[in-house]
């Protein structure tokens, strides 16, 4: 993988922290100004992929890194098989949040024989930047000389703000529903804490799922690219995941 190893670790605060800004920006490139080549490259046909981002502000589609343990934290794993199904600028935001776990994992490696102090001071320097998903969902303006487009060919609008509801002391009383509905309703509570493996979306009961008999996370069909029909067939199913973590072994 080019450009994945670096000549010398970062060690200082400073170095760690130039090292940060580096892999962001390739990052930010891939997500914004090169968004037509990243999203060509994210082929939902092709293997587990990754988006890696360098020092010198390069970026790659790649396949994981094949050594266990690999020399740095990985990427999330797959970005590209929950590409075509859904809205690409919430594909693009999911890979923003996923690409800013990754560069915290990889800054806070290299920083891992720091004191607390030198851990609080890298944080605050990381912290006054703003973070791959604010600059890609246009929460926040782009300071760096990048030339952004936005990415949906719309004028980019604000985030909503979250409103919480205080919930009443007693449940109002529900309609009547049909035999259907009430028992999507208890699927959908049976499954309230279940989360897509691969795009994150939540369980809802109207939507296709496949579990994975070996990590026993679930999947939309849709992200992992499983019909009803071809799940019928399926004795065992391993997700791609595992799929790829036996490949490794």
């Amino acid at each position: 993988m080019e450009g994945a190893s670096i000549s010398a670790n970062p060690r200082t605060v400073d170095e760690v922290f130039k090292d940060f800004k580096g892999r962001r920006s390739g990052m930010l490139k891939a997500l914004i100004t090169d968004v037509e080549d990243f999203y060509r490259q994210c082929d939902p046909e092709k293997e587990n992929l990754c988006l890696y981002g360098f020092p010198d502000e390069a970026w790659e589609v790649n396949l994981p890194a094949e050594e266990v343990p690999p020399e740095l934290p990985e990427p999330a794993l797959g970005i590209n098989f929950a590409r075509d199904g859904m809205q690409r600028k919430d594909w693009l935001a999911l890979v923003a949040v996923h690409s800013d776990a990754w560069l915290l994992a990889v800054a806070f490696y290299y920083g891992a024989r720091f004191d607390k102090n030198e851990r609080k001071r890298l944080f605050n320097m990381i912290n006054e930047l703003p973070t791959v998903f604010d600059v890609v969902t246009g929460k926040k303006p782009v300071k760096e000389k990048l030339a952004v487009n936005n990415i949906s060919g719309t004028k980019a609008k604000p985030a909503a703000k979250q409103v919480t509801q205080a919930k009443p002391a007693k449940p109002a009383p529900l309609p009547q529903k049909d035999e259907e509905d009430a028992l999507d309703d208890e699927d959908e509570e049976e499954h309230g804490d279940t989360f897509c493996g691969s795009c994150g979306g939540p369980y809802t009961a109207d939507e296709f799922w496949i579990g994975c008999d070996i990590c026993e996370k679930w999947y939309h069909g849709k992200c992992v690219k499983i019909t009803p029909a071809r799940a019928e067939h399926i004795k065992q199913y391993k997700c791609p995941s595992c799929t790829n973590k036996r490949a490794r072994t």
